[in-house]
């Protein structure tokens, strides 16, 4: 029998915010867009990577239509469905976001990401092209001695309701291509190397910050 209840003046069940992430299906079009910023892609980025990744290069938002059609509806989607990060910052009632980053990795077999956090508010990743299949990549002899499968996967690390470290992981199949997460810029993530596989890896990040140089 349970002496107490939830709702008695004197019992407060107290339920602490875990924020998490979203994820889309880009659309064609969306992603014919991304593909044409790739096309055009600028300087190399490589040197402000965390990880060991064969190339990075700048990209460009042209006219915002990016940041319009596709981030600024996920900055409020998740402002909806978990709170606005940004409240945390005093400046932010004053401020709009904007696109302050954004890049295309081109990521080789044995590359890595290892586990690291970006700056902004928000931050994403685009899978543009996955060349290996999950399954295949855990046959590998590396994997098969390993004490995990997370080879060739992106994993988050979150908090769960109690402090402790767990793992959300996705792992990488041709079917994850076209796909955004759109997650807190601190939520801390890393990437797992792929093996027997001469193609690349193409993603695409991006950061999102509050621009001071406007008022809303």
């Amino acid at each position: 029998m349970n002496l107490f209840k939830k709702d008695q003046e004197d019992v407060k069940v107290i339920r602490p915010p875990v924020l998490g992430w979203i994820e889309k299906k880009l659309s064609d079009k969306e992603m014919d867009y991304l593909w044409r910023c790739i096309d055009k892609r600028k300087e190399s980025k490589k040197s402000i990577l965390a990880g060991q990744i064969h190339e990075s290069n700048a990209l460009v938002d042209k006219s915002d239509w990016f940041y319009t059609n596709t981030l600024s509806p996920l900055c409020k989607l998740y402002r909806e469905e978990f709170q606005n990060i940004g409240e945390d910052i005093p400046v932010n009632q004053k401020h709009p976001y904007f696109l302050h980053k954004f890049w295309v990795n081109y990521q080789k077999q044995t590359e890595f990401n290892p586990i690291h956090n970006h700056t902004g508010v928000y931050s994403f990743v685009v899978w543009m092209k996955i060349p290996t299949k999950h399954d295949e990549q855990n046959k590998n002899p590396i994997s098969l001695k390993a004490n995990t499968k997370a080879i060739s996967t992106f994993q988050f690390s979150h908090l769960d309701i109690i402090g402790g470290s767990r793992p959300y992981t996705y792992e990488m199949n041709p079917e994850v291509e076209g796909t955004i997460l759109f997650f807190p810029s601190q939520l801390p993530h890393q990437v797992y190397p792929f093996y027997d596989c001469k193609e690349d890896r193409i993603s695409i990040s991006g950061n999102i910050c509050l621009n001071t140089t406007k008022l809303l």
